[in-house]
């Protein structure tokens, strides 16, 4: 597979990183719109080609997919432009900022019969993979119950950065910039992590939004601080089960923590992921009374880009879909209007 690299800021270097290392993948070019940026990260990463516009590389075309690392807006008129030309697309997350233009993308990579996938990155976790083995197959009965966070704390330590000075950071906190706050960013990370770790879909729910006092007049520079930094979401799954999720990026204590956890009517697991490796604890069979929770070990699993460049060469599209991104979009966008209407909403 020969791909392109579309977009060069800070989360390219991990595609061009783990898309090297994948015998018979070679990244032949790069495309940004900043030339020392896009400099930079051609002559790092040994890169033959370099463009300064998406046009430019599909005039070219000697390629057979693409890896969308562009900013979130972008993704859609992108995308678009990617899957008109009839290449194989690997996408960031969020697909995009809003469920009607996820959509136009699904169904134009499907129309296309291009392979289509999203980086939801925490499908790399081995825990979680099996954790969704031992629902699969019935370990812990009818899944009741579900509970799941995801926790950040760059707003209030240095660790990643300082949000204050730098737009990496400052951008995720204004809607003009097209955030649409810790929900839009994280939360397609977590709902992901429980839709699939629960192997259940959610059905409907309620979210609420905040968005606390930052700075003086809430705004630094050009950018309006409104975007959502916490949320929580009441949901019901399809199986008749209550979930509560949340996430925040005031979690103090918490680099970048997300944990799952499942109880069914025969017995429970916790999957907790972070900065310091991953684990998975479960209380199942005869454990589950007296409740012994045990740790469970684990086989590796293949990363997304691992299956992506398995998926073009099969010529056959894997999960995370295109089209799963655009459920968990319109779950977002539900959680939206639900904190403005105050009221619950249907996901389907």
């Amino acid at each position: 597979m020969r791909l392109l690299v579309l977009g060069t800021g800070s989360m390219a270097s991990n595609h061009a990183t783990h898309f090297a290392a994948i015998e018979g993948v070679e990244v032949v070019g790069a495309v940004d719109t900043d030339p020392t940026r896009l400099a930079a990260f051609c002559d790092g990463y040994g890169i033959p080609k370099r463009f300064e516009s998406l046009d430019e590389a599909l005039k070219w075309g000697d390629f057979d997919a693409v890896a969308n690392v562009t900013p979130d807006a972008a993704h859609h008129q992108t995308s678009l432009a990617v899957i008109a030309a009839g290449k194989h697309i690997f996408c960031e997350k969020p697909l995009a900022t809003d469920y009607p233009k996820a959509l136009e993308m699904t169904e134009a990579a499907e129309r296309a019969g291009v392979v289509n996938m999203v980086n939801l990155t925490y499908r790399n976790v081995a825990q979680l993979q099996k954790a969704r083995e031992l629902v699969m197959s019935g370990a812990v009965g009818n899944v009741r119950h579900v509970e799941a966070s995801y926790l950040q704390s760059w707003l209030v330590t240095h660790a990643w950065g300082d949000w204050r000075t730098e737009p990496r950071w400052l951008w995720r906190l204004s809607t003009e910039h097209g955030s649409n706050g810790v929900l839009g960013d994280i939360g397609v990370h977590i709902l992901d992590f429980v839709v699939y770790g629960a192997a259940t879909d959610i059905s409907k729910g309620f979210g609420r939004l905040q968005t606390f006092h930052k700075a003086e007049g809430d705004q630094i520079g050009d950018y309006k601080l409104d975007a959502n930094d916490s949320f929580t979401m009441s949901v019901e799954f399809t199986n008749g089960a209550l979930g509560v999720i949340h996430a925040s990026r005031f979690a103090t204590g918490y680099l970048n923590t997300l944990r799952l956890r499942v109880f069914g009517d025969k017995g429970a697991f916790e999957v907790q992921h972070g900065n310091d490796g991953s684990s998975l604890r479960v209380c199942i069979g005869d454990d589950a009374e007296p409740p012994l929770w045990q740790d469970m070990p684990v086989d590796p699993v293949q990363t997304n880009y691992q299956r992506f460049a398995a998926a073009v060469k099969a010529g056959q599209t894997l999960d995370p879909t295109f089209r799963h991104a655009t459920n968990l979009q319109r779950i977002i966008d539900n959680a939206i209007v639900s904190d403005h209407e105050r009221k619950e909403m249907a996901a389907h």
